[in-house]
């Protein structure tokens, strides 16, 4: 082993970090070189080179909008190296940074470094003292993401521990330092880490510093403006320097307009920060303090819990869910953990009204922010509510237009022509023309675009498995490598273009697009098979013809939006008023198509006219209703017959729109209540009136309507584990066996299937063997094929599936 990666729990390690970690550890100029120290029995420390790297750390998009305390501390490095690892004072001018227990280390060096140097025991901070013995540099361009506190309490409590950390180290700014079994070699430390280490310990003591010299000049200094006026600078100081330094240097290709803005952003989260800083003041010096007295109590009397320590996820508990304390309220939780902000608060109040009258004044502002500094603490700790988006009516119809104008694209585009294969673009200016040429992404979108049609109503089930399915024959017909798809195909001759190469970011996303695919056709079945998206979708596409109408909307068209208005707001709730509704928007839609015939159009193809000519969106709304009406006549083709002479009604009554699923079961139920009452004495107008009714029930019974729905689903999954297996970081060709190899290129993309299954797939992802049939294809691999409509399932040795 040469390299080992260190990280916290909350720590996310983003794709190809790793990698460039090691590259850069391994550089030569990198490579750590070790030479003695100049103190008698110090040892060897490394002098040149690195045994440890440190990354950039950043926050996490996630973690950084938890909370207000989170998000002000998300967007600026700040000056707390344990915190916000940038490149730094010490990086620039030295060639060393400070590690902080997340980066990349040598193991021979660190342990050559290391071995036998430190007591048992005895160090919590470990992390800033190895990087002084192995040498640790600062890998600014790489960056690491971990969460920040959300609770402005937890942050407290982690700073705590890594107070008590630094305060144990104070024997190493001796000239001998604490080693094993008692013995204290000579300190080899350089005197850039000796002065890291005091820094932190100087760091510590600035709250309870400046706490100080606020009391004392508020009580027994003179002018008390001016002591309050140099803390206050104190804290503003590196806020305005950061300011001043970001508004001069402006990058070049960004607009003055835009600098400024961020500009501003970054100064008042800075000044939020200062400001949170000063009210909370006294209490992280008592906080600070308690640590420095824990830590010299423990190291010097008692030895015992010097390695106290709880992970940050307990930091971060919330009593109301852990169940320690259901009644606690949060705000006086704060009040108690901090109470001994506002009693210094009132305190000094009444020590200053004693003594120093006169210095209130600038005292009052300071003093009331300590008095409420736990009310705040609590307020910009609480977890931030995701923000519910809320559109109006307008924006909702300007959404649905907007989506009913992007489906005309793929319904004018995509079709038999181009094998259902999406052109890449469609060109207007300055010659009209459509790129004939597609992609994996591509591919992967026309597929979702189909089945967000379906959702929107602008396409009925049976035309989006008719679409569906012929893309994805067009697909597994196609050339492939390996059972990759190549990145650029012809979609009038399905050759793939020049040069051919296997794209892994067009493969990610067409297997991504499968992925979502795959549950919206299975769940098809259930859905009921009249659904009130259909008159939505109506709606949608009359809308867009009224945009494209030029002048007042004539009177037909007005008429239909009414009829549309009626079965949008109370949609049928029988499969004869579904017959009826779409029937009477019907007519409606012939009487707008003759209305608009009737008027002038300009002479263009219904590609340009596409944009906006009232005669494409009309043929566009005829085909619609077409298709909805014919999808209607083939699931319940009996809903269009009269009915009974006698009045005896339907002989099974439906109550309400069944799902295909229930249609199915249903159909055995209708044709036997059907031959029971032909069996009955009745006129011979009844008789012939169920012979007229049994007739389309048994054309249905004999159709697999669920068994297409599950085969597409099916071919939907095996090519999705195929377009992802070139995704990921292990491909097929990787963990597949020799038997993969096959004699054609069908037989190849199925193998490839079947060996990315039994390597990489469960069973629960797969479909079960009811709902998919494998057979021996005839290859040499033994791979199985997709089902097919009407098959049941037949083992894996079977010579054949058999059919139903």
């Amino acid at each position: 082993m040469k390299y080992v990666i260190t990280l916290d729990t909350d720590t996310q390690l983003p794709r190809d970090s790793a990698r460039q970690f090691a590259g850069v550890m391994a550089h030569p100029l990198n490579r750590p070189r070790f030479a003695a120290s100049g103190r008698h029995g110090a040892g060897e420390r490394v002098s040149d080179g690195y045994g440890i790297l440190q990354p950039r750390v950043c926050i996490s998009l996630v973690g950084a909008n938890r909370s207000w305390y989170a998000r002000m501390h998300s967007g600026d490095a700040g000056i707390d190296p344990y915190t916000r690892a940038v490149s730094d004072v010490y990086q620039d001018l030295f060639d060393e940074g400070s590690f902080i227990g997340k980066g990349i280390y040598d193991v021979d060096a660190v342990e050559r470094a290391l071995g036998s140097r430190f007591p048992d025991n005895r160090i919590l901070s470990h992390d800033l003292l190895e990087g002084c013995y192995a040498r640790s540099g600062l890998l600014s361009d790489v960056q690491l993401y971990e969460e920040h506190p959300s609770t402005y309490r937890a942050d407290v409590a982690r700073r705590h521990r890594w107070v008590r950390g630094d305060w144990q180290l104070a024997g190493w700014l001796l000239p001998l330092v604490p080693g094993p079994d008692g013995h204290r070699p000579g300190n080899p430390l350089s005197a850039l880490s000796l002065w890291k280490l005091f820094d932190n310990l100087r760091r510590s003591l600035v709250p309870a510093a400046l706490t100080l010299l606020l009391l004392l000049g508020w009580t027994a200094l003179p002018d008390a403006w001016l002591w309050t006026l140099a803390v206050v600078a104190i804290l503003m100081l590196p806020m305005a320097s950061a300011f001043v330094l970001d508004l001069l240097k402006k990058p070049d290709e960004v607009l003055l307009r835009q600098h400024l803005a961020a500009t501003a952003s970054t100064a008042v989260r800075n000044t939020a920060q200062t400001a949170l800083t000063l009210a909370f003041l006294p209490y992280e010096a008592s906080v600070n303090l308690d640590a420095i007295a824990r830590t010299a109590w423990r190291m010097l009397v008692t030895h015992r819990r010097l390695l106290e320590w709880n992970p940050s996820a307990a930091d971060e508990r919330d009593p109301r869910r852990s169940g320690d304390s259901p009644r606690r309220s949060e705000l006086a939780a704060s009040v108690r953990s901090m109470g001994i902000a506002p009693a210094i608060a009132i305190a000094t109040a009444i020590a200053t009204a004693s003594f120093a009258p006169v210095a209130l004044v600038p005292a009052i502002p300071i003093l009331l922010l300590w008095l409420v500094s736990p009310g705040i603490a609590w307020w910009i700790s609480l977890p931030l509510a995701r923000r519910e988006v809320r559109l109006t009516t307008d924006q909702l119809l300007f959404l649905r237009k907007l989506a009913r104008r992007t489906w005309a694209f793929f319904e004018t585009f995509v079709g038999p022509e181009d094998h259902w294969l999406p052109p890449d673009n469609f060109q207007e200016h300055p010659v009209v023309s459509v790129a004939h040429r597609t992609s994996p992404t591509n591919m992967g979108f026309a597929l979702l675009a189909n089945l967000t049609a379906y959702d929107f109503g602008y396409i009925p089930g049976g035309q989006l498995l008719e679409r569906t399915a012929g893309a994805l024959d067009t697909m597994a017909a196609m050339d492939r490598h390996q059972g990759h798809f190549y990145n650029w195909y012809d979609t009038q001759t399905l050759e793939p273009l020049s040069p051919r190469y296997v794209s892994s970011v067009d493969s990610g996303n067409l297997a991504g697009h499968l992925m979502t695919l795959r549950p919206g056709l299975l769940a098809l079945a259930d859905d009921r098979i009249v659904d009130p998206q259909w008159f939505e979708g109506l709606s949608d596409t009359l809308r867009t013809l009224v945009d494209a109408w030029i002048g007042t909307a004539p009177a037909p068209l007005a008429r239909l939006q009414q009829d549309l208005e009626i079965a949008c707001q109370s949609p049928p709730a029988t499969v004869a008023d579904a017959r009826q509704t779409l029937d009477r928007i019907a007519e409606g839609i012939a009487e707008v198509a003759t209305h608009v015939a009737g008027s002038p159009v300009a002479e263009a193809s219904g590609a340009v006219r596409a944009a906006g000519d009232p005669a494409f969106w009309t043929d566009a709304l005829v085909r619609q209703c077409r298709a909805l009406q014919d999808e209607l006549s083939h699931l319940a083709p009996w809903s269009a017959l009269p009915a009974a002479p006698s009045g005896s009604g339907d002989p099974m009554d439906v109550r309400g729109i069944p799902t295909l699923r229930e249609l199915a079961a249903l159909e055995g139920e209708w044709l036997a209540s059907i031959e029971r009452r032909r069996s009955a004495p009745g006129s011979t107008e009844d008789h012939a009136w169920l012979d007229e009714w049994a007739g389309p029930r048994r054309r249905r019974a004999s159709a697999p309507p669920i068994g297409w729905r599950r085969s597409s689903a099916w071919r939907c999954g095996a090519m999705r584990w195929q377009a992802w297996s070139t995704a990921s970081s292990t491909t097929t060709r990787a963990t597949c066996s020799p038997s993969a190899t096959t004699s054609t290129r069908t037989d190849a993309t199925r193998a490839t299937t079947i060996c990315w299954r039994r390597k990489r797939g469960s069973r629960a992802s797969w479909p079960s063997r009811r709902d998919s049939c494998r057979r021996r294809t005839g290859s040499r691999s033994g791979a199985c094929s997709p089902p097919r409509a009407g098959t049941r399932c037949c083992s894996p040795g079977a010579a054949r599936c058999s059919s139903t």
